[in-house]
């Protein structure tokens, strides 16, 4: 299998993962979703894997302290502290090394797929050609 397609069939899984947790989708949906997962070999988070759940004002502040991780401006001291408090709530943390290179990437990324996207709007695409054109990119 080619590293396209099985970086194609990682983003399906991901996205069947995703369904599956999702509490606005569907029962069948969720059942359709384990099915394919089991039919591509996909391992299924159970409960026991699945990240703990919070209120909606714990998680925004864990994700304040996730930001904080990726944030240029933001002292070692205080990304150290953001690393205890996010491993404490036991969401895993790959050291908030994501460079600033790797963000524009993948914001370059996602204004390239929305030109090859037909749910997206021609003033959106127009804006998504400007913007890879500011940044040096080809549409």
């Amino acid at each position: 299998m080619s590293s396209a397609s099985e970086k194609h069939q990682h983003h399906v899984a991901g996205g069947l993962k995703a369904a599956i947790h999702n509490p606005n989708v569907s029962e069948q949906a969720r059942a359709d979703a384990q099915e394919r997962l089991e039919k591509m070999g996909e391992p299924i988070e159970t409960a026991e894997t699945e990240a703990p759940s919070y209120d909606e004002e714990t998680n925004r502040r864990l994700g304040g302290y996730k930001a904080t991780l990726t944030n240029d401006r933001t002292s070692e001291e205080a990304k150290l502290h953001a690393r205890e408090v996010l491993e404490a709530a036991g969401i895993e943390v790959d050291g908030g090394h994501s460079s600033s290179d790797e963000h524009s990437k993948r914001v370059l990324a996602g204004y390239k797929a929305a030109l090859n996207n037909s749910n997206v709007s021609e003033e959106a695409k127009i804006h998504a050609r400007e913007f890879l054109r500011e940044h040096g990119e080809s549409a």
